[in-house]
């Protein structure tokens, strides 16, 4: 079976947990995203098909690549996780060895695989087998600290042994999201490998595309925090680089957005669970929509949003404070 070409794709969505969910990712695609990146699940959950497991691998709705990233620390468990998304029909699979939260790298997995080249290699090699053919790539970070800075060993030998693509966040796991991303050092695995890289960390505008691009010489850039509240930016980057011009959807598409996603929400975790999941949502939106607020009438907007359990109440509200936003700045 012929397999989509990805490689071509220079704007992807950064897998974030808890946040890129199936109901995110549909109004990034919605607004132009090329790529976008399922949230990290883990190999022997996924085997043991936990329904929490399940929601996060769901394909979005849409036009795009189906792409799941994969974490763990067995090489059992990545092969046979990488066998049932094969078997799920995903297109692209993608190892996590960039994650550098606690609960993760406390396992020995995500980042901390950085520091256990050989194990890494082990997981990199059991992905590729039980993927079969399907396309694999790799997301990590510049090395465990700045003693241990071997993004280009290891992107080295993953491609040497088939991995299509690579994306690096420019920091150690040590450095977690503290200080500024170094993306200047990206540019030693870019040199390193002969397939594409993809520039990540602190990448939120089209100013600092061009910027990551010009220091880290990637072919492409990974956008993560910063199209929380704005899925369309992802979109926008990507008309940038291809020199086309990009509308930004006004308040009432925005609002149409916003809504679509929270009933998404509800859709995929039910009621009671994916109003509070989506919260997070609405509040990044009211933080950065163009809304006619002071920064206290902002925040007390978004408190009175989130504390909202009725569906249709909060949905009702959010339609009226951007429609009134937009007729205010009509007027």
């Amino acid at each position: 079976m012929k397999m989509p070409s990805f490689q071509a794709e220079r704007v992807w969505l950064a897998p974030m947990s808890g946040s890129t969910d199936a109901a995110f990712r549909r109004q990034a695609v919605r607004y132009g995203a090329p790529a976008v990146v399922s949230e990290m699940v883990a190999g022997e959950a996924l085997a043991a098909a936990r329904p929490d497991v399940v929601r996060k691998t769901c394909r979005h709705e849409g036009r795009g690549l189906w792409i799941v990233q994969l974490a763990g620390r067995r090489p059992e468990d990545m092969r046979r996780g990488a066998e049932l998304l094969v078997e799920a029909g995903v297109d692209v699979i993608d190892i996590n060895m960039g994650c550098p939260s606690r609960q993760v790298t406390g396992g020995n997995s995500g980042s901390a695989l950085m520091r256990e080249p050989d194990l890494a290699l082990q997981i990199i090699d059991a992905t590729l087998e039980g993927a079969g053919g399907t396309p694999v790539t790799l997301k990590m970070r510049l090395g465990w600290d700045h003693d241990l800075l071997n993004a280009p060993e290891i992107a080295r030998a993953a491609v040497d042994r088939g991995v299509e693509m690579l994306a690096v966040h420019g920091r150690t796991r040590c450095q977690f999201y503290k200080g500024q991303a170094d993306w200047s050092a990206i540019s030693d695995t870019v040199e390193a490998v002969d397939v594409p890289v993809i520039a990540n960390g602190d990448i939120g505008s089209v100013d600092q595309v061009d910027a990551a691009l010009a220091e880290s010489r990637a072919y492409g850039v990974m956008l993560g925090r910063a199209a929380m509240g704005q899925p369309w930016l992802l979109g926008q980057v990507a008309a940038h680089l291809e020199g086309r011009d990009f509308v930004r959807p006004d308040l009432s598409a925005q609002a149409d957005g916003l809504c679509e996603q929270i009933e998404d929400s509800l859709s995929l975790y039910g009621s009671w669970l994916g109003i509070r999941i989506v919260r997070k949502h609405i509040a990044a939106h009211v933080d950065k929509a163009e809304l006619p607020l002071d920064e206290a009438e902002r925040r007390a907007v978004r408190a009175q949003l989130c504390r909202l359990d009725d569906p249709a109440e909060l949905i009702a509200q959010i339609q009226s404070l951007y429609l009134n936003s937009e007729t205010k700045a009509a007027a």
